[in-house]
C-alpha cells in the first residue's frame, strides 16, 4: 500500500492512503535514507510504501520504504547535540511567521531559514505578524524590514492573526499547495492557523501536545487537511535553526542578491570575504546590498555558530 505521512510522533508515523484511510504504522530496525542523517528518517509530508499487520487489538502498518522526495527542510539543531532533523518533506511553499518583538525574530534566523528554502528548491514567503499590536514607530522597523526582503524576491505580507488582517492573501497563496508554517515559539502559528482554518482549533491541541512531549528536543510537525483545496504543515516552534550540509563555495548562490552579482567578481570561487575586487563587497560599500544579510552570510560561512546562539536562540529561550 501507498500513503501519505501526516503526523510523527518518534515511534508512530500516521500515514493516510489514497481512499482517505488514517494507519497508525512504525518501522522496524535501522531505517536509513541514502546519505542524509537525521534524528527521522521518516517525516511528515513523504510518500511512503506500507504493508498492513492485523494483531487482535487493531491493524497497524509497517513502512517498507519512501518514495522519492521532491524536496525537505532539515535543520540542524543549535544547542550541544548538534543533532539534525527533517522538519518535512515534498513542501510546495514555507511560510516563516515573524514578529518584531513578543518575541523578537532577528535577521539572523530569518536568513538561515530563507537560506535554506534556496538549498532544497522550496519558495519561501514572510508574514509578519501582529502588526495591530505595532506602534508607528515599530510599524516603520517592519517596513522597512519587508521592503528589504521583497527587494531580494521574497513575498512579504503584514498580517494580524487576531483581527484577521490580509488573511484571504495568506490562503490564496496556500490554495492548490502544500505549505509549512514555522517560527519562533509565540509568534502566533496556532492562532494564525485556527484564523485560516477555525475547524481546526490548534490551539489547547499544541498545549495538549507540547505536556506529552516533555523536555524532548525532538521537533514533530503535523500535516492537516483543509477546506479550500490546500494542506498545511503546521510546525512547533523552533528556537535555532541551525545550516546543513552546505559547502563554502555554494552558500553565497542562495543569497540571491549575492549570486546575481557572482559573475562580477575577479574570482569565480569568491567567498566575498578577503578576494579583491569581489562584487559583493563593493555593492555593500555603494549601500547596494544590507549589511545585516551579509552579516548573517559571515556568520554561516565562517561558522560562528556561538554568536548566532547567543543573539538567536538563548533571547529565545
Amino acid at each position: 500500500m501507498k500513503g501519505t505521512v501526516y503526523k510523527s510522533t518518534g515511534s508512530w508515523y500516521s500515514v493516510k492512503d489514497a481512499d482517505g484511510n488514517f494507519y497508525d504504522c512504525r518501522i522496524k530496525g535501522r531505517f536509513r535514507i541514502q546519505g542524509i542523517k537525521s534524528t527521522n528518517p521518516v517525516a511528515v509530508g513523504d510518500r511512503v510504501v506500507f504493508e498492513l499487520e492485523e494483531t487482535s487489538d487493531a491493524v497497524t502498518g509497517v513502512i517498507k520504504g519512501i518514495e522519492d522526495r521532491e524536496n525537505y527542510i532539515i535543520r540542524k539543531s543549535v544547542n550541544l547535540s548538534k543533532q539534525t532533523h527533517i522538519i518535512a518533506a515534498n513542501i510546495d511553499r514555507c511560510f516563516l511567521i515573524i514578529t518584531l518583538n513578543n518575541p523578537p525574530t532577528f535577521t539572523a534566523f530569518i536568513d538561515r531559514f530563507l537560506v535554506t528554502c534556496e538549498a532544497y528548491g522550496i519558495e519561501a514567503i514572510l508574514l509578519f505578524n501582529k502588526v495591530d499590536t505595532l506602534s508607528a514607530e515599530e510599524f516603520g522597523e517592519v517596513k522597512y524590514l519587508a521592503e528589504m526582503y521583497r527587494e531580494i524576491g521574497y513575498t512579504c505580507i503584514g498580517i494580524s492573526a487576531k483581527t484577521g488582517k490580509n488573511i484571504d492573501q495568506v490562503k490564496e497563496l496556500m490554495t492548490g499547495k502544500t505549505s509549512m508554517f514555522s517560527g519562533h515559539s509565540g509568534v502566533g502559528k496556532s492562532t494564525l492557523v485556527n484564523a485560516i482554518e477555525p475547524a481546526l482549533d490548534l490551539k489547547t491541541k499544541a498545549i495538549s501536545d507540547q505536556h506529552m512531549q516533555g523536555q524532548h528536543t525532538t521537533t514533530f510537525a503535523e500535516m492537516f487537511d483543509l477546506s479550500f483545496d490546500a494542506r498545511i504543515i503546521d510546525t512547533p516552534g523552533i528556537k535555532g535553526f541551525g545550516v546543513v550540509d552546505m559547502e563554502k563555495e555554494e552558500l553565497g548562490d542562495y543569497f540571491p542578491e549575492f549570486f546575481a552579482l557572482k559573475e562580477q567578481c575577479k574570482f569565480n570561487n569568491c567567498l566575498h570575504l578577503e578576494e579583491p575586487k569581489c562584487a559583493v563587497k563593493e555593492a555593500l560599500e555603494h549601500d547596494e546590498l544590507h549589511w545585516s544579510r551579509y552579516q548573517s552570510y559571515k556568520q554561516i560561512i565562517e561558522g560562528d555558530e556561538e554568536n548566532y546562539r547567543r543573539n538567536v536562540y538563548d533571547q529565545n529561550s
